[in-house]
């Protein structure tokens, strides 16, 4: 039995699951930015399903359609039950964390470290596979420690493929599982892009999707030339109106007519009807929106602004009108 395919382009382009960074909130915010990308969740534990909050770790707006929940585990009866449990709440697909170098990752034997296990990520991905009906993925890297055959991982994907898995998000760089952070994971080991490229020439009946180290629109158009996705990940996080982009560029959607000041408005609004159905406090949402004017004169100031714990206390439309206020003195 295969994964279900999802519709054309699904994969074109997606941001990246960034734990502590893309919840709900966060998420919404990237939609309002594009509104074709893929958003993935945060890594959730499959022990965090089975024996924590459920809705806390699944719920979602349903604005944020196309959305992938990204599960990290490795037995697979466990990972069968919560992919029932992530298409129950209507996620759009499952992803399986192959990727994650940290150490906290690997004592629960799951994310890069699997790699090592391809069979048992297979049988994790059958077990999906035979109880949901939305299509199952994983990501993960080219290979773990200085490890730097390309065989080992064409024989990872060779092997998950024939469990049913029709889709890998391939992070370019090794996943170095000693002696490093996750944070130097992601720029000490080199970028290897054409292995990326030789995974899909070996698989061309596979949707191969590539991450890590893309941040332009060009970087993004010379890889959709020869693969099948592009993932983005910290670039979407600290330069979000990149996206703002990526529909016309990338989706033939007309030119957007967004501009910052409009989807700061409807950030605000959204703070504003989170603060009055779940009590949510506004400035665990705009954390996520802090780079809207990356790269804009008066950015910092504008930042400075929606950071100030002193206005903690103000309704979130207050603390806009004085980040708009300083916002416009700066230009004048």
């Amino acid at each position: 039995m295969s994964s279900k395919p999802a519709l054309p382009d699904h994969w074109k382009l997606s941001v990246a699951p960034m734990m502590d960074w893309t919840d709900r909130h966060c998420r919404y915010f990237h939609r309002l930015l594009s509104r074709h990308a893929l958003l993935y969740t945060e890594m959730v534990t499959t022990g965090a399903l089975l024996h924590g909050d459920v809705p806390r770790h699944l719920d979602f707006n349903a604005e944020e359609h196309p959305v992938a929940l990204q599960l990290g585990g490795s037995e697979a009866h466990d990972l069968a039950k919560c992919a029932v449990l992530g298409e129950q709440w209507g996620y759009d697909e499952i992803n399986l964390n192959c990727g994650c170098p940290s150490e906290r990752v690997q004592r629960g034997a799951f994310g890069a470290c699997l790699m090592a296990e391809p069979q048992l990520v297979a049988d994790g991905v059958k077990a999906m596979v035979d109880v949901v009906s939305v299509p199952v993925t994983v990501k993960h890297r080219i290979g773990i420690d200085k490890t730097e055959s390309y065989e080992f991982v064409r024989d990872f994907v060779g092997t998950v493929s024939e469990a049913g898995c029709n889709v890998f998000i391939v992070h370019a760089r090794n996943a170095w599982l000693q002696g490093l952070s996750p944070k130097e994971n992601r720029e000490i080991p080199p970028l290897r892009y054409e292995q990326v490229v030789r995974l899909k020439a070996d698989f061309p009946h596979l949707t191969i999707c590539i991450n890590g180290g893309i941040k332009t629109n060009d970087e993004i158009a010379v890889q959709l030339a020869q693969l099948d996705g592009v993932m983005v990940g910290r670039e979407a996080y600290h330069n979000p109106w990149v996206m703002a982009g990526w529909d016309a560029a990338f989706y033939d959607a007309p030119v957007s007519e967004l501009t910052r000041e409009l989807v700061e408005e409807q950030m605000v609004a959204y703070m504003e009807r989170e603060a009055a159905a779940h009590g949510t406090p506004w400035y665990s949402i705009a954390r996520h929106m802090l780079g809207l004017r990356h790269g804009l004169p008066g950015a910092r100031k504008w930042r400075q602004v929606w950071s100030d714990h002193r206005l903690k206390g103000e309704p979130a439309r207050v603390v806009m009108a004085a980040a708009l206020r300083i916002n416009s003195e700066r230009s004048t």
